[in-house]
Parts: C-alpha cells; structure tokens; sequence
C-alpha cells in the first residue's frame, strides 16, 4: 500500500483530493488505476485508508474508506543533533533516522567536521535533506514527515538541545554500559529526547565538556563507531525501547 501526505485543506468529510507533484507520480510512475488502495496521513497528524476514485492530470480524488487507521508515530519526539559528515552519509543517515522514528533532524556545525557549508550551499542541502526525509516518510509509512532544521552552529544547536526533557550524547571516549543502559530504561512515555552525535573527527574537547553538564554522555559499546552508525545504533535502541513500553 503505498503513502502520501496532503495538507488538511485536502481533506473532506467523504474525500481526499491529491494535487502537485504527487499525481504525476501516481499516474504515470506507478500507473494506478481507481480502486486501488492507498495511505494518506495528513499535516493535523490524521491517517486514511482510501480507494482510487479518478485520476486526472491535475488531480487524484480519493475516497476515504477507512478514518481511523492507526498512526505509526512513537509516544515520544525525538530530535536528531547530527553533526555534518562527508560524502553522501547524511542522506543515509536521514533516511534511516526517519525509518526510525525520529521527530526532527539538526544538521550541526561543529569543530572537527571535515565538511564546511556556505550558506548556498547549505541551503541547497537542506532542501535535499527534506526531499529525502519526505521519500523515507512515505517508504516507512509515517504518519508526519520529521523535518530538517537549515544547519546550526554547536552553541544553537546545544541551545536547542537542552529544551528537550532527555538530553542524550553517546561518546567514543565513554566508558561502561551502565550508565546506557540507566538512561534507557529512565526514558518515560511522552517525554522529548535529544540525542547528539559528533562527527568523524571526533567531539572537540571543549564541546563535549559544554555537553556534560546538562546532557548524559554515554556509550555505545567498547569500539568505535562511524558517526553514521552511532546515529543509527543510538536511534534503533531508543525505537525499540519506547515501542515495547507502549500497550
């Protein structure tokens, strides 16, 4: 069954109506045919069950068969603070962190990141960052698409963290699971959880210290990590954590 998102002036009492983008995309992409079956989750957070009624070249109306799906939204919001890798890893990594759960992904500038954005630059990224979190919204049938903050700087980007009720920083030069394993299991149903991640080179001295003192450092096992894989390894604990606490 394949997702769409649409703004909730899409939405009427008995139909959906899809326009942009999407309707090329379902007509001559995926080629579909009314009577087909689709998931549609709209911006107020609301899931649909509907069937393919017309398609045209402006438009898509759907009827809504079913209005109470079940969304697919952990309890929690979860916010990404992810250092700027090299390469195309970001992308991966905001692929997967959508698959995952997340609430809102952070691009961070920080001391010991190899990539260095201007401003058009990081313009351009962020805009491609989102389509990417879009596209993995509707692969993993989330019920909202997490957006993409433009990149921050570490003082912004710290700033913001600390507005969250879990405040979680895995660290390479961390020792012990203990202290994992006690910050996990003190996770409660509803709160907001940041989680952030350095880059290749590591957290500069100076910006873990600042972490310390009002986030919990902690660590992912005894070897090191690629910055990708710690977001997904700290992102895939937590989902799981908060997925069996639910009823």
């Amino acid at each position: 069954m394949y997702q769409f998102f649409v703004k909730e002036e899409q939405v009427g009492k008995d139909f959906i109506t899809i326009t942009g983008s999407d309707v090329n995309h379902m007509k001559n992409v995926l080629r579909m045919k009314p009577g087909e079956i689709v998931r549609i989750s709209s911006t107020a957070g609301h899931d649909y069950k509907c069937g393919v009624l017309e398609l045209t070249d402006t438009f898509v109306q759907l009827d809504i068969l079913d209005a109470g799906v079940a969304g697919t939204e952990l309890a929690n919001k979860i916010f990404l603070f992810q250092a700027i890798p090299k390469g195309d890893r970001m992308e991966y990594i905001i692929q997967k962190a959508v698959e995952l759960g997340v609430y809102e992904i952070i691009p961070v500038s920080m001391k010991y990141c190899v990539v260095k954005l201007n401003q058009n630059k990081a313009q351009a990224k962020t805009k491609r960052w989102q389509a990417i979190a879009e596209s993995a919204a509707k692969q993993s049938k989330r019920s909202r698409i997490p957006s993409v903050h433009p990149v921050m700087d570490f003082g912004h980007a710290a700033a913001y963290a600390m507005e969250c009720e879990c405040r979680l920083v895995p660290y390479e030069n961390e020792c012990g699971m203990q202290p994992t394993r006690k910050a996990l299991q003190s996770v409660k149903a509803g709160e907001s959880i940041s989680v952030m991640i350095g880059p290749e080179g590591g957290f500069a001295s100076e910006e873990i210290d600042a972490l310390r003192e009002h986030m919990q450092v902690i660590s992912l096992g005894k070897r090191i990590l690629r910055t990708d894989t710690a977001a997904v390894t700290m992102l895939s604990a937590l989902m799981l954590h908060l997925e069996m606490m639910e009823p």
